[in-house]
Parts: C-alpha cells; sequence; structure tokens
C-alpha cells in the first residue's frame, strides 16, 4: 500500500502534504523531528490520508495536492477539522 498524508503544524497551523509506503513510520519520523520539512514546525498532527494500491496513482495525488486546485479542494473537503485545529484560511 501507498499512502498520501496530510499534517497540520500546531506551531504554525500549516498543512503539509506527504507521500509514503509505510505511514506508521513516516508519521513517527515527522513527530519525532527527523524529517528536515517538519521537524522545526512541530507539534504535527495527522488529519487525513488516502491509501493506494499503485505507487503512481499516490505520487500523482500527493503531487496534485500541493497544488492550487488541489489543496483548494482539500480545504473545502477538510473544512469542519481545519477550523478545530486553527486552521488560518487566507
Amino acid at each position: 500500500m501507498y499512502y498520501v498524508y496530510v499534517l497540520i503544524s500546531l506551531k504554525d497551523r500549516k498543512l503539509y502534504v506527504g507521500f509514503t509506503s509505510d505511514i506508521n513510520r513516516r508519521l513517527s519520523e515527522h513527530l519525532d523531528g527527523k524529517s528536515k520539512s517538519t521537524k522545526d514546525r512541530r507539534p504535527l498532527k495527522l488529519i487525513y490520508y488516502e491509501s493506494y494500491l499503485e505507487e503512481y496513482e499516490a505520487k500523482r495525488r500527493e503531487i496534485y495536492l500541493k497544488g492550487g486546485n488541489g489543496r483548494s479542494q482539500l480545504k473545502v473537503q477538510l473544512n469542519v477539522t481545519l477550523r478545530k485545529c486553527g486552521y488560518r484560511f487566507r
């Protein structure tokens, strides 16, 4: 399985979208500060993930969610969760 996941930083209230084949290991790396991209943005909270059988589908979805339309769609889909986490809508 391959996963696309979304974390929210409880420090700066911004989102991080990632891709992995081992979601438990990758989440631990983020939470333990072993990931360059999020180590200064801790604490982090996993708020969403999707699973895929094919790696290329997960990578394609990650790229989409990191872009303008995908990020907008994600904000609409996770509106209630993001508000509860204090996300700063622009």
